[in-house]
């Protein structure tokens, strides 16, 4: 239920509910006070709001009645019978029928009441046409309307109709209304506070208490609703932020994990290279190297383990640049078949100083074309065949470069005859700082973090990347870049059609 119904709800309750539990007040209370006064029980609600003028017609009527029947039969209220048959008739409207018989009740059907009115009852004033027609009096907050007749024997008679009206202005039916509607406000008071408090403050209490254990770090806590208005969208949306934070969290979390690993991993390939060079300059220092053939190869080994140390702080500087998406790019309209002619001419000769084959086949047009940044994307080669020399480990190793075209795009495959990568490893190595045993040995060196630049890179290029491998056989890096295409002009191709000129 929307807060807008609820307080809807809550208008109609406060006025409707008061007002129906005054009305069943109302008429409790007469009931009761008008049974402790002797009169008769409230048959509905008319008797007790306007009680002498609900009563006088039916009065009048009866004492009509009463009268005609005297004229006929003088001696008419003798008969208990009819006079029962005359209080029957006043029966629901808080009235009752007394007859007095000289200074005796003869009849009655409220004993009670009578016997308490008796004595106040007025004198007899004869049965005469002035006497007989009196009106109504006043007598112990009784309305009374008298006729006056004689019994056969010639005793005084006097027919009494009393209303009883008391409780309509008495004070104790003032404290006692007064208390009732205090009452009924407290009920409603009580019914209302608890119907807020189940739909409104424990919901409000119980999101409290969740964004407490938020705030605490504690992002299990859960809340769950089936309330379809702003409470149960509040929850939700709880939950939504909640998932997130706690998301959020372990990827902190798992970032911090990889920040160490990174650490160590640097600070081992640092320690590597540093020692080497720490070990041939102290050779060279001691006198070790005492031949001009000796010092240039220790001098040459200095020279690569700084290369390699440079390489690697290189890979840190751009690895922060993808962390903030800010790698340096130069796209360029580059030739394809010349700028891979290049880059195996570069390779090939560190390849054969180190006695790796490079096999290079292009199987594109000699004028493909496409948009791309020189420099990354001989990062991306370097990365590649360098990961591949790192893990060969037979005896004649090969490397293959393939570039095979797939009409809008191309194709270009790297290939080696390494360890290979296990098929469970296969799916995470280009995810960043994923080492495995079989395909990153630590040992070899490495951050973990080439094969993801190697990604970023060719993703940036509008490309997509992937791996194919067998342990024991070798690996194939495979990514796509597509091709450069002239925008053709529609108004050129009608010219050169010679049509569309007059």
């Amino acid at each position: 239920m929307t807060f807008k119904h609820k307080l809807l709800l809550a208008f109609v309750t406060i006025i409707f509910l008061p007002v129906l539990l005054c009305i069943v007040a109302f008429l409790i209370v007469g009931n009761v006070l008008a049974l402790q006064d002797g009169a008769r029980q409230l048959q509905n609600y008319n008797t007790l709001a306007d009680n002498v003028q609900t009563n006088s017609a039916v009065i009048d009527s009866l004492y009509n009645e009463v009268r005609e029947k005297t004229e006929q039969d003088p001696y008419a209220l003798e008969n208990k019978e009819y006079d029962g048959e005359l209080a029957e008739k006043l029966q629901g409207y808080n009235c009752y029928i007394l007859i007095r018989r000289d200074q005796e009740i003869y009849y009655t059907d409220n004993q009670k009441d009578a016997n308490r009115l008796f004595t106040a009852l007025p004198q007899y004033r004869g049965n005469s046409a002035q006497g007989a027609g009196s009106g109504y009096v006043l007598k112990n907050n009784r309305l009374i309307r008298q006729m006056d007749f004689s019994f056969s024997d010639g005793a005084q008679g006097s027919f009494f109709v009393v209303t009883q009206v008391v409780f309509m202005f008495s004070k104790k039916f003032v404290v006692a209304m007064f208390f009732a509607i205090l009452a009924v406000l407290c009920i409603t008071g009580a019914i209302l506070t608890s119907w807020l408090k189940r739909s409104l403050y424990e919901p409000v209490r119980a999101l409290n208490i969740a964004m407490n254990n938020i705030r605490d770090g504690n992002f299990e806590y859960r809340l769950q609703t089936n309330d379809k208005g702003e409470i149960g969208e509040l929850y939700r949306n709880y939950e939504d932020m909640r998932l997130r934070l706690k998301e959020t969290a372990e990827e902190k979390l798992e970032d911090e994990k990889h920040d160490r690993e990174l650490i160590s991993n640097i600070s081992h390939d640092l320690k590597t290279p540093i020692t080497s060079i720490k070990g041939y300059v102290e050779g060279l220092l001691d006198g070790v190297a005492n031949t001009p053939e000796k010092q240039r190869k220790y001098l040459q080994t200095i020279l690569n383990k700084s290369n390699d140390m440079n390489n690697l702080i290189n890979e840190l500087t751009l690895y922060s640049k993808i962390d903030s998406n800010r790698i340096p790019y130069n796209f360029q309209k580059i030739n394809l078949a010349d700028y891979f002619a290049d880059c195996v001419e570069e390779i090939g000769m560190d390849m054969e100083a180190r006695g790796i084959k490079l096999n290079y086949d292009n199987l594109v047009s000699p004028d493909t074309m496409i948009i791309a940044d020189p420099e990354q994307l001989k990062r991306v080669i370097n990365n590649i065949i360098s990961n591949s020399v790192k893990y060969m480990d037979k005896s004649h190793q090969t490397i293959d470069i393939r570039i095979l075209d797939e009409q809008d795009s191309v194709r270009i495959e790297i290939e080696d005859n390494g360890k290979g990568i296990a098929a469970r490893d296969l799916p995470n190595i280009f995810d960043r700082f994923f080492r495995t045993d079989s395909s990153r040995n630590s040992a070899q060196g490495g951050s973990g973090i080439g094969l993801s630049i190697v990604r970023k890179i060719i993703e940036d290029h509008g490309g997509y990347i992937w791996a194919t491998s067998r342990e024991g056989v070798g690996t194939c890096m495979h990514f796509v870049i597509r091709k450069y295409k002239e925008k053709e002009n529609p108004a050129a191709h009608v010219d050169s059609s010679g049509e569309g000129n007059e």
